[in-house]
């Protein structure tokens, strides 16, 4: 990596540090692109070469917290492991990922953001909904080696995950009741994978 290489990726890091202060401190309306180059120490242009609309900007950081909770936990279909044990690891790091304040709180930001805007609620949905596809995947996989009924993978999916953030996600954003607690994170995913596998366990 050359030395203006590293300065840039530098100026990229200082610029999504600056924005994840700004959004969580100000809302999404309110904070401007001036501000977080301010913030960042560096020039508006310079923050624009980067992400071009606060928009992008925003989408990124949601998806560098997704990948740095879960980089270590995604993984593929094994034909030869327990579907349970399989979709705990996936379960308990989506469970590890919604309880991160970090990303409670740039969720709330979203949320608030999006109200007066369905377009832009649509694309944070579809920037987010990106970063779940290897669990749609994952249960793609398990239909073809014949061990769960052929359901829709996505609405599955998102069947499953609606399980967790009822109790991980919701009442956190909406009431800002406390992050579930490790034993309580472990009786929502058993219960959720309780639910799921008998809905669609082959035997």
């Amino acid at each position: 990596m050359t030395v203006a290489q590293r300065l840039t990726d530098r100026k990229r890091e200082a610029i999504i540090q600056a924005a994840i202060a700004e959004f969580r401190a100000n809302g999404f309306d309110i904070t401007s692109m001036d501000k977080i180059a301010a913030s960042a120490g560096v020039s508006k242009r310079t923050v624009y070469n980067h992400f071009p609309s606060k928009e992008e900007l925003f989408a990124e950081i949601l998806n560098q917290l997704w990948t740095r909770v879960t980089a270590e936990q995604e993984m593929s279909y094994h034909p030869q492991q327990p579907l349970r044990e399989q979709m705990r690891v996936m379960l308990m790091a989506k469970l590890q990922m919604l309880g991160d304040e970090n990303f409670l709180d740039l969720a709330r930001v979203a949320i608030a953001a999006s109200i007066h805007s369905p377009e832009r609620a649509q694309n944070m949905v579809a920037r987010m909904g990106e970063r779940e596809e290897s669990l749609t995947v994952w249960i793609r996989a398990a239909q073809a080696d014949g061990r769960l009924k052929q359901v829709d993978p996505a609405f599955a999916a998102q069947q499953i995950q609606g399980m967790l953030k009822s109790f991980a996600f919701w009442p956190q954003v909406s009431m800002g009741l406390p992050s579930l607690s490790p034993e309580m994170q472990t009786t929502v995913a058993e219960s959720a994978l309780d639910m799921f596998l008998a809905c669609y366990e082959l035997p």
